[in-house]
């Protein structure tokens, strides 16, 4: 059975013309009822000063939207002095800035893809372009993963080069429209609505194919829609209403029918050689791609090597990792998982650091298995020098891991907090590029949760709702300063962790 189908509009360009824009949507809604989501591709902010006047009332509350608004970010570098992060953020209420490019997963698992700005014609780039490592960042992780089918929605502010193909001809000069690299995205993310804007054209190309007829299984079909400018004097259409059901939920069946006026896919490549190469190229720019690891800015508390470091406190040392017992935790085996050299955050990790964490939460997993315990693991990205991987073992006889997901999901709303269920095949990475502040959880049944911090963060977050009565029923153990143990208490404690955990260290057998 599908889950209720989810109400979105999308709109085209809007040039600062704020309230035109949120007026149309007040209207609509108020004829046909309340939307979900709007969401807004190509240039948003406008450069007059009108423009700049309108953007400030929205700025000081004066004015506010009046539905939940996700826009691109700047398509020309005359805007981009609007955007106070290449990384997403809520600008004003209820307008929220993506980012440079990402997947955004609402909790009904709707799962978008965005890349902001234009593809760049030269190094170095400028703040309003996006590079091939953009694109690579953004698509490898997904089509590496053997179950990836496709992504909901896509958002792009330049048309993709060629999609006329095949298909009926739009309104714009074709010679010049579009981005090579942009239709090479969309041929492989595979989006079952495509939004761009930029042209001050409105074109709904037919629905075109994702799957070679009689060569391979079918797929769903893609439909792009370009949208003109809000308020543009030729009353061109730029705000395109329809309902989507996520895929994740749909029957495969529904989900794969094709519509009587389907083309062919006008990305597709004849020869198969060609195709290899694209994907090579991929696979080398992903490879070119690395994060240098950030060096502590004073005294680190965790760095391995550091002085400040509590060793009194160390359970297992590997190559790349160590577990320690956490300090005034909120049980007696909660653990912490830390790099030993500086990293900040999951992603910034190396990938041979990944897979040495990724040991320690499957051993660790073992470890609390054998005592009726589930795992969960939580990370706090935020008003934090050195990653902190939280490990927390749950009695399976106190909850069920959906009362715990439920916990989490209650406890963040109550405090305006949307988390985001990630999919298994989406990359952290993609979601939180470096540098992001975010909340992470994940659970035993490798469910993971996400939330973008934008504003404030409760530094607790994780410890409250663990130990909320729901869960653990302990909250005078929320703050880990209200748990402190003296040095000998600590050493005797992680002493005979050491030992319990010692049968699943695979650094003891090393």
């Amino acid at each position: 059975m599908e889950d209720k189908p989810i109400r979105v509009l999308a709109c085209g360009d809007v040039e600062g013309k704020l309230s035109a824009l949120f007026n149309r949507v007040q209207a609509i809604q108020k004829k046909t009822g309340q939307f979900d989501l709007l969401l807004c591709v190509g240039e948003f902010f406008g450069t007059s000063p009108e423009a700049e006047n309108e953007w400030q009332q929205y700025k000081t509350g004066v004015k506010k939207a009046p539905i939940h608004t996700y826009i691109l970010g700047a398509a020309s570098q005359a805007t981009v002095k609007n955007y106070p992060s290449v990384e997403g953020c809520e600008l004003v209420e209820n307008i929220t800035y993506l980012g440079r490019r990402g997947i955004f997963t609402g909790v009904s698992g709707l799962q978008i893809a965005y890349v902001s700005g234009q593809e760049a014609m030269f190094e170095p780039a400028l703040a309003h372009c996006f590079t091939s490592e953009d694109l690579t960042a953004l698509v490898v992780p997904l089509i590496n993963n053997s179950k990836f089918r496709g992504v909901d929605i896509l958002l792009t502010s330049q048309w993709p080069r060629g999609v006329w193909q095949y298909g009926n001809n739009p309104e714009v000069n074709t010679k010049t429209c579009g981005s090579s690299a942009v239709a090479n995205l969309a041929e492989k993310l595979k989006p079952r609505y495509h939004f761009a804007a930029l042209e001050g054209a409105h074109y709904e190309r037919a629905p075109y194919r994702n799957h070679t007829v009689l060569q391979e299984k079918a797929h769903h079909v893609t439909r792009f829609i370009a949208l003109a400018t809000v308020n543009n004097p030729a009353k061109k259409k730029y705000l395109y209403a329809f309902n989507i059901v996520p895929m994740k939920v749909m029957d495969p069946s529904e989900l794969v029918k094709q519509p009587q006026d389907v083309t062919e896919n006008p990305f597709a490549r004849s020869a198969k050689d060609d195709t290899n190469r694209q994907k090579t190229s991929f696979s080398l720019a992903a490879e070119e791609v690395r994060e240098e690891r950030s060096q502590p800015s004073g005294p680190c508390w965790f760095c391995l090597a550091s002085p400040q470091v509590e060793k009194h406190l160390v359970i297992s040392i590997g190559t790349h990792c160590y577990l320690a017992m956490a300090k005034g935790g909120l049980t007696p085996r909660h653990v912490l998982i830390l790099p030993i050299g500086h990293y900040q955050s999951v992603v910034d990790l190396s990938s041979e650091v990944v897979q040495e964490m990724e040991k320690y939460k499957s051993a660790l997993k073992s470890f609390y298995k054998s005592r009726g315990e589930r795992c969960i693991l939580f990370e706090r990205n935020y008003k934090s020098q050195h990653l902190q991987l939280q490990v927390v073992p749950v009695p399976l006889d106190l909850c069920t891991t959906e009362d715990i997901k439920e916990a989490f999901m209650v406890q963040a709303q109550e405090q305006q907090m949307e988390l985001m269920e990630i999919p298994q095949h989406t990359d952290l990475k993609q979601i939180a590029p470096p540098g992001t502040p975010y909340f992470f959880v994940e659970l035993d049944s490798e469910e993971k949760l996400y939330y973008r911090i934008q504003r404030h963060f409760p530094l607790q977050f994780g410890r409250e709702v663990l130990a909320s009565e729901a869960i653990l029923n302990i909250p005078t153990r929320a703050d880990w300063k209200e748990c402190k143990q003296s040095r000998e208490e600590e050493e005797e404690c992680c002493k005979e962790l050491r030992n319990e955990f010692q049968p699943y260290d695979f650094a003891w057998d090393d």
